[in-house]
């Protein structure tokens, strides 16, 4: 053994040390994982070195790594029988923060690669910066390591507080890396077997290698004394799977094993509805294993939670926020995610934005709506059921989706005045379309129902034509962004400009109106709304219904202006169109008495009566009740 040298830490080290102290990760335990997953880098390096030089193999026994503590001593060690490192590697990689022995190794590896080998340099991820995680939990860090190849005398030996400076020796020591972390006071509870596995099977639980810790040890018989056999080997326990079901052929997966693994991803209890289990290669390789469930999660209506995709880098978790790797569109989507590198931050906790990023979310978010595709073609009854699940969040990516808006808007469904049911796709509507129609119609209320018995209806229920019935908060945004499909342009039953001409004559012909009788009737009207409507006119939409409200052009329907007042948000000037239908009794009526006695009652019953039959709600209902007294009782 040497004589021990003390050496400054550079002065990012330094910087970066005081960082992880004062808890730059936000979760403790996340040291762990940073350990676990530099012990499997060390691994990974000495397989592929071993591939041109199998003596670096020679002794230290199946590769894996060991994790035990001493709830006695205080400490956590964690060592494996990896690569290790020189005296100038503990220095370069671990002294100064910006050096990374995975980096200088990709880089050398790339620069003379052997034939067959390409796929080895993806299991190389980054160390130096996740070492120091070690001191979030611990006030003193003893690393000792041996170079694979180099004699046992050739070990090294490094210490520190984390205060600034280290020390290193060159010792006796086995091949690969050990790690003692002595914990601080406020971390006394990771020296403990169980809270330890429960961190391994969280993070680290899909590794490729095992991660061992001692097995707890069978209680002793009564009356019968321990005996402790120092020279016996400690039996040890897998605590890890070892295996990533993702990163299996799809082949040699069977769809019980898929069942089980999103159970117990996802922690529920019904098999998924669909699963998607894809691996991408080229400039960003990843691999994907999605899955569609059966029921609703239970936070589907929050979209600030975003718990449904776990992210892992080299089958290291990283993190199960799904905000940067899936719209919020697809936020029902369960699954995992497995990249080979992506830009993280120091703490590997929150996503950069990055170009590789950007193709994960997109090529997922591609063969998720590939595989809705599949499903609503191949299998119906199994897509009406995700509609009924799923549909009303689906529609959220029309609006916030414009890349995929076409795909999003092909896998709608709806209900229509033909179909009760929400089964009708834009598709299907377009392609018995009626002679001459030119627009897709549509009508939106509080409800299908509501929608249904829309007296906007009336006059294209006339002629036959088919319209799409929209009763989802979302169906007004929705229709807003999607001004057209398949070159058919989406229009609202309840627009002024309905052009009726198009569709031909009603079934049944209605007897022909005089407009000019009208006119003395449509001016007094219009004179008792002058502050409430834009105009009053006759319509031809209206067949059974006396009256109704239509938006002008570039005014807010009823329904829209309805649901920003209740989110509280404030509306601008909305006067609409009173259409009277001169066909209806009533009008009659008022037309045979549209005196100055009774006409302002008349005018503003028959507003109301629109804006009831339309979903909407009265500004003084005492009045609205005492206005149809005196109407009665005069009549």
């Amino acid at each position: 053994m040497s004589q021990a040298e003390t050496l400054s830490f550079a002065t990012e080290t330094r910087q970066l040390l005081k960082l992880m102290i004062h808890s730059l990760y936000s979760n403790r335990e996340i040291f762990l994982r940073e350990l676990v997953s530099n012990a499997s880098d060390a691994l990974d390096k000495l397989r592929f070195e071993g591939y041109s030089d199998a003596a670096l193999m020679d002794g230290g026994g199946e590769l894996g790594i060991e994790i035990e503590c001493d709830p006695q001593a205080h400490t956590v060690t964690v060592r494996d029988n990896g690569i290790g490192m020189s005296r100038e590697e503990v220095i370069a990689n671990i002294g100064t923060i910006a050096h990374s022995g995975t980096a200088e190794f990709l880089k050398t590896l790339q620069a003379g690669q052997a034939p067959g080998q390409t796929q080895d340099a993806r299991l190389i991820g980054q160390f130096g910066v996740g070492f120091y995680s070690a001191f979030i939990v611990a006030d003193r860090v003893t690393l000792t390591t041996r170079r694979a190849g180099r004699p046992d005398a050739e070990g090294v030996r490094w210490q520190s507080a984390g205060e600034g400076e280290y020390s290193i020796e060159t010792v006796s020591a086995p091949r690969g890396t050990e790690i003692v972390l002595h914990l601080r006071d406020d971390a006394h509870e990771f020296a403990d077997a169980w809270r330890l596995k429960s961190i391994i099977r969280t993070y680290s639980d899909h590794i490729t290698f095992p991660v061992r810790m001692p097995a707890a040890k069978p209680a002793a018989e009564k009356g019968e004394a321990e005996v402790a056999d120092a020279a016996t080997a400690p039996a040890w326990d897998t605590v890890n799977q070892a295996t990533a079901l993702w990163a299996r052929p799809r082949t040699d997966v069977t769809q019980d094993e898929y069942d089980a693994f999103y159970k117990q991803l996802s922690y529920d209890m019904q098999a998924p509805l669909a699963q998607l289990h894809s691996r991408v290669e080229g400039s960003h390789e990843y691999t994907a294993l999605l899955f569609v469930p059966a029921a609703e999660p239970f936070d589907l209506w929050d979209r600030d939670r975003r718990h449904g995709v776990r992210l892992y880098v080299k089958r290291v978790f990283i993190m199960d926020d799904a905000a940067h790797l899936l719209p919020t569109y697809l936020r029902f989507v369960r699954g995992v995610i497995d990249a080979d590198d992506l830009p993280l931050n120091v703490s590997r906790e929150i996503l950069q934005g990055s170009k590789v990023v950007d193709s994960i979310r997109a090529g997922c978010t591609r063969r998720i709506l590939g595989l809705l595709e599949d499903m609503a073609r191949e299998d119906t009854e199994k897509y009406a059921r995700f509609w009924g699940l799923f549909g009303r969040v689906l529609k959220e990516g029309v609006v916030e989706d414009h890349a995929n808006r076409d795909r999003i808007a092909g896998l709608l469904r709806f209900a229509t005045t033909a179909e009760s049911t929400p089964t009708v796709s834009l598709a299907d509507y377009v392609a018995r379309m009626k002679d001459g129609q030119k627009a897709i119609y549509y009508i939106t209320a509080d409800s299908v129902a509501a929608a249904a018995a829309s007296p906007h209806l009336e006059a294209l229920r006339a002629r036959g034509v088919e319209v799409l019935l929209l009763g989802d908060r979302i169906d007004e945004w929705l229709v807003g962004s999607l001004p057209a499909f398949d070159g058919k342009p989406l229009q609202s039953a309840a627009q002024a400009d309905l052009n009726l001409d198009e569709l031909g004559p009603a079934e049944t012909e209605l007897p022909p109106v005089a407009d000019a009788d009208w006119q003395p009737t449509l001016s007094a009207l219009q004179t008792a709304l002058k502050d409430t409507v834009e105009s009053v006119r006759l319509s031809d939409r209206l067949t059974e219904s006396p009256v109704c409200l239509v938006a002008g052009k570039e005014g807010l329907s009823g329904n829209l202006e309805r649901l920003l007042k209740s989110a509280g948000q404030a509306v601008p000037d909305n006067k609409r169109v009173l259409e009277i239908n001169p066909r209806h009794p009533l009008l009659a009526r008022v037309k045979a008495g549209a005196d100055a006695e009774h006409i302002d009652d008349w005018a503003r019953l028959l507003y109301e009566q629109a804006l009831l039959a339309e979903g909407g709600q009265l500004e003084a209902p005492a009045q609205f009740v005492q206005r149809l007294n005196r109407l009665l009782l005069g009549g």
